[in-house]
């Protein structure tokens, strides 16, 4: 089976899109059934890429789009190209790692989507407006015509059931593998955390990553001297929407010196910012997975969250978490009080997101669209998923 993994997407660093990418490849290659894995990654991309996939692996090849850095480059890349690269390619699926235009009728072989979230319908200030209105009409193209989704936790699908039911029955959960940091052979510590205790708090810079919360109870903290003076908060994620409010509240406060933004560091070092951080703070008010809550906890990690459907689906009874009911600084506040008198838990295993159960799970959806009877378009011979010959309400 030969497989093409679109990925090309406009973030020029190892953030959540290209690690799931990346994750999937390395899923797909533990089995024997798989052929070729194809990366297709944009220009800017292609460096932290390679530096992340796995190596060694005749079947794993790296395939560069030509695109330009814009919204309207990419999309048309994604409904013009595609298709012909994965012609070309000689591909058996073709997976987007996120939702892009699709032109159903120019693939010859069955479409997945990875859907991660609904945020342009939650939490639509992560994008501005109009703005929004434009990855709205994305996203229902996208789901509409398709082949299969595939919803990275059981959250985002009930989500999906509520706002298109029709659409939500090509939809399966296939959750985001992660597993264990192999550890290196010499710790590798962004040096800006120095030998410091550290708070940390994993979030892009948007709305939705409520990172000004994770600040106020950092401050709050500081101030009635709950935790050591020498204490600091790394955040560590991509600029975004919300830098500028977060860059404002740290100087406001006083923590200049206090918190310190990373972004861009490697798998090794946020590892390491896992497993030496005194807790993680998430205080996210929507989720569709929760990647750092079930890395933390892999990593044995305390971990104070917010108490969203994802979190608990992933976090289980190991994490400590804090209602959003209006008075979140004070209840966070005891909350991380009360989880740094407690032991930090070790690691936690999360078997439900290691590559052997993800491969497992993309092969049965692979093979149930390849199942599907084959019918002509043009001069090619084309799968056919029985949902995508339906006129699907595009209320979405």
């Amino acid at each position: 089976m030969r497989v093409v993994i679109a990925l090309a997407s406009s973030s020029g660093q190892l953030s959540g899109i290209p690690r799931h990418a990346i994750n999937l490849a390395r899923c797909l290659l533990t089995r024997s059934e798989i052929a070729e894995v194809h990366l297709v990654a944009a220009p800017w991309q292609q460096e932290f890429v390679q530096d992340s996939t796995p190596h060694g692996d005749a079947r794993l090849h790296m395939d560069s789009a030509p695109i330009g850095n814009s919204a309207l480059s990419r999309n048309l890349w994604f409904y013009t190209r595609l298709p012909k690269l994965a012609a070309r390619l000689n591909a058996d699926i073709v997976h987007l790692a996120y939702p892009a235009p699709v032109q159903h009728r120019a693939f010859h072989c069955p479409t997945v989507v990875t859907l991660h979230d609904l945020y342009p319908y939650d939490i639509p200030e992560n994008f501005g407006f109009p703005k929004v209105f434009f990855n709205r009409a994305v996203l229902r193209r996208c789901l509409r015509n398709v082949d299969a989704i595939a919803c990275v936790s059981h959250s985002t699908l009930s989500r999906l059931k509520s706002l298109n039911a029709s659409i939500a029955e090509k939809a399966t959960v296939v959750y985001n593998s992660i597993e264990p940091q192999t550890l290196p052979a010499m710790e590798t510590a962004p040096p800006e955390l120095g030998d410091r205790p550290f708070l940390l708090c994993v979030a892009q810079h948007r709305r939705n990553k409520n990172v000004v919360l994770a600040l106020q109870v950092f401050e709050r903290l500081l101030r009635a001297r709950q935790i050591a003076a020498e204490t600091r908060l790394a955040i560590v994620g991509n600029p975004g929407p919300e830098t500028s409010a977060i860059q404002e509240y740290v100087v406001h406060a006083g923590m200049k010196n206090k918190v310190i933004l990373l972004n861009g560091i490697s798998d090794a070092q946020l590892d390491w910012c896992y497993r030496n951080c005194r807790l993680l703070l998430a205080p996210s008010k929507i989720e569709g997975f929760g990647l750092p809550v079930a890395e933390a906890l892999l990593a044995g990690c305390r971990v104070v969250c917010s108490d969203i459907p994802a979190f608990r689906e992933l976090g289980s009874s190991y994490c400590h978490y804090v209602s959003l009911s209006g008075q979140e600084v004070e209840v966070f506040v005891d909350a991380v009080v009360s989880a740094l008198r407690q032991a930090a838990p070790g690691p936690i295993a999360l078997p439900q997101f290691s590559a052997p159960v993800i491969a497992e799970k993309y092969m049965q959806l692979y093979r149930s669209l390849l199942h599907f009877p084959t019918r002509n378009v043009g001069l090619k011979q084309t799968q056919v998923h029985p949902q995508a010959e339906r006129r699907i309400p595009y209320e979405l």
